[in-house]
């Protein structure tokens, strides 16, 4: 719920605070006082246009300020704070704070963060819905109105998400395969550039045929130092030999010198170290093939293999294996074009048959929205009645459509106001007063399934009479029982129904206007609903008019 608006500098108002309760909050005041102000700001905080002219007069910046309890949409709040990658709330509470230059400009912080009037939109979408002359309401959304009808008659949707998903996965897989066209100029690469890949024959064994290549052009001079190297390690009088000789030596010395037998345990690790290395450097040597015809093989593969790096190696490591992918890749390809009318037919019959389970699915939603709009329609235009709308008439219109999300059909709440005339959708209401009451009995119907729940009514009970307006009053009062209700009103027929009373008043002082708020009980509150039956003729007569209207309302 909303706990508290502050604001300063706003239009006529130098500074104000209203502090709000769970239930039913009435504001009431004198015209210009500053109510309409009030609205004003809370739109600001929920995302609103604002410019330099809200500003008040002689002032550098208007600040407004909100503060949320949010413990009943906690996960949705953390949703969008997430997304916008600002701090979670303390203690359930989200604080947004706008301000407004005098020269335009603009700033946003939420829990202390600054953020952007984008973020201030999804959160006002979560938290608050204002009817009146001067809102936006989110009723009047077409999808809004079809999930509300579905809140309201328990109509599962989960068959027809499912099939409509189903069915957006294959027009997808289609439009894919579609797009990609058909072109025989690319077949034609594609079959010339496989048939090389396949004259080539790559294999893995072709990866380290470089480093073969370049030993066997260089065989007679690897082979002599090979040679050369064997001689001088393992040969007679080599390394090996020499430590070998050595061994009686160290055996002589460690009689008398203890340390010495550690010297003969590494001469013989390192002659055998050494006859190892003999043996592998004669071993890699023997496998060089020095046959010239062998040579001239090898030559003319890595010519192949090199060329085919060239062509295809471009974006890759530039390894055989690189080269393979590329293979498998284009022969995919090829075979994917050759087989692409079979594949468009498949996928074609594929979104054929995910349509028609989606209209299956869809027709049996509608029947079930159609049993539930009646029930709605029925439910609402009682509620209109009371509402001082005595031959007007609410009704759900379904209109079929193709497949989309949410159904198969178009969901409209219309308004007929009097016997005859057409029924009109909701948007196109004229009289922002017949909107508002409309509104009032919808929220009353649908109360229990609505999903936001702060609900501000902006003057809905203007130019109606006092019968009305107690119905008014009655119809709010039993909103708020499932939510928060602030209502703005003139009609003390509606004030004396609220759970609390906020007066707004305004004093001169130095020659500037200035606007205050207060919570009003007891003969405060009688004084307030007096002055809104008599204005300054609050005789003994309209005081006690108001005690009954009050008593009444309890």
């Amino acid at each position: 719920m909303l706990s508290r608006l502050s604001v300063s500098n706003l239009a006529v108002v130098e500074r104000a605070e209203a502090v709000f309760a769970s239930g039913l909050n009435v504001l009431t005041g004198e015209t210009g006082a500053g109510k309409s102000v009030l609205m004003g700001a809370l739109g600001l905080v929920l995302g609103g246009r604002a410019d330099a002219s809200v500003v008040r007069d002689g002032a550098k910046e208007a600040r407004v300020e909100a503060v949320f309890d949010i413990s009943a949409r906690a996960d949705a709040v953390s949703r969008v704070l997430d997304d916008a990658g600002l701090p979670e709330c303390e203690n359930g509470e989200l604080i947004v704070r706008r301000v407004v230059g005098a020269n335009g400009s603009g700033r946003v912080w939420v829990n202390d963060a600054q953020t952007t009037v984008a973020t201030l939109k999804r959160l006002g979408a979560i938290l608050v819905d204002i009817h009146g002359p001067r809102s936006n309401q989110q009723i009047l959304d077409e999808r809004f109105q079809r999930d509300t009808l579905d809140a309201y008659g328990g109509t599962p949707r989960a068959d027809y998400d499912s099939a409509w998903r189903e069915l957006v996965a294959a027009r997808a897989k289609l439009e894919e395969l579609e797009s990609a066209g058909e072109s025989e100029e690319e077949m034609d690469l594609l079959r010339y550039q496989v048939n090389e890949f396949e004259e080539a024959a790559l294999s893995e064994d072709d990866e380290d045929l470089a480093e073969r290549h370049a030993a066997a052009a260089h065989a007679e001079e690897i082979v002599e130092s090979a040679n050369a190297i064997t001689d001088a390690l393992g040969g007679d009088g080599g390394a090996a030999d020499a430590l070998a000789r050595l061994a009686p030596v160290f055996a002589s010395v460690s009689k008398h010198f203890p340390e010495a037998s550690a010297w003969a345990e590494e001469a013989e690790r390192l002659t055998v170290g050494i006859e190892e290395l003999s043996r592998t450097v004669a071993d890699a040597v023997s496998r060089i093939d020095a046959d010239p015809e062998a040579f001239a093989e090898m030559d003319a593969r890595l010519g192949v293999v090199n060329r085919m790096k060239r062509k295809y190696g471009k974006g890759t490591d530039g390894s055989v294996a690189a080269l393979l992918a590329v293979f498998e890749e284009k022969k995919s390809r090829l075979a994917s074009l050759e087989n692409r009318g079979e594949e468009l037919e498949r996928l074609r019959k594929s979104v054929a048959d995910a349509e028609k389970s989606a209209r299956t699915a869809g027709a049996a939603l509608t029947k079930r929205r159609a049993a539930a709009a009646e029930k709605l329609a029925k439910a609402v235009t009682k509620e209109l009645v009371d509402l001082g709308f005595l031959k007007a008439r609410f009704s759900v219109r379904l209109e079929p459509a193709d497949p989309a999300p949410g159904g198969c059909d178009r969901v409209s709440y219309m308004f007929e106001p009097n016997p005859g005339e057409s029924a009109r959708p909701l948007a196109a209401i004229a009289s922002s007063g017949e909107a508002a009451r409309v509104m009032l009995a919808l929220k009353k119907v649908l109360a229990a399934h609505d999903s936001v729940d702060v609900l501000v009514f902006d003057e809905i009970d203007a130019n109606i009479g006092g019968e009305t307006g107690r119905a008014v009053g009655e119809k709010m009062r039993s909103v708020a029982a499932h939510r928060q209700v602030i209502a703005i009103t003139h009609l003390p027929q509606s004030a004396v129904y609220g759970d609390r009373h906020l007066v707004v008043s305004k004093s001169v002082s130095g020659g500037r206007t200035r606007t205050r708020i207060e919570e009003v009980s007891g003969e405060a509150r009688v004084a307030e609903v007096a002055r809104m039956l008599g204005g300054d003729r609050a005789t003994g007569v309209v005081r006690t008019h108001a005690e009954e209207l009050l008593k009444l309302a309890r």
